[in-house]
């Protein structure tokens, strides 16, 4: 299990690691639905594109994963901004 997410090794390719761009307030939040998130194609990336002030933060999440309510979430592994030094 990684993030709330139980992992199928036989179909890696429907729940995955990804980095992305999340929008939302930052706290103690898990879990988000997919339109607020935005897989991009490296931490990189997510990090140049990040934009704190407005509520858009670099992540690294895995899903989409289909909720019991029917919807796509994705879970957060980590904040990627919580790794840069000063």
């Amino acid at each position: 299990m990684k993030g709330g997410v139980y992992l199928d090794d036989e179909a890696p390719h429907l729940v995955r690691q990804h980095f992305a761009l999340v929008r939302a307030t930052r706290g103690k939040r898990q879990r988000f639905p997919e339109n607020c998130v935005e897989p991009v194609a490296s931490a990189a990336e997510a990090l140049r594109r990040a934009d704190p002030a407005h509520n858009l933060h670099a992540a690294e999440v895995m899903g989409p994963s289909r909720s019991s309510e029917g919807f796509n979430l994705y879970y957060l592994v980590r904040w990627l901004a919580d790794e840069q030094t000063p």
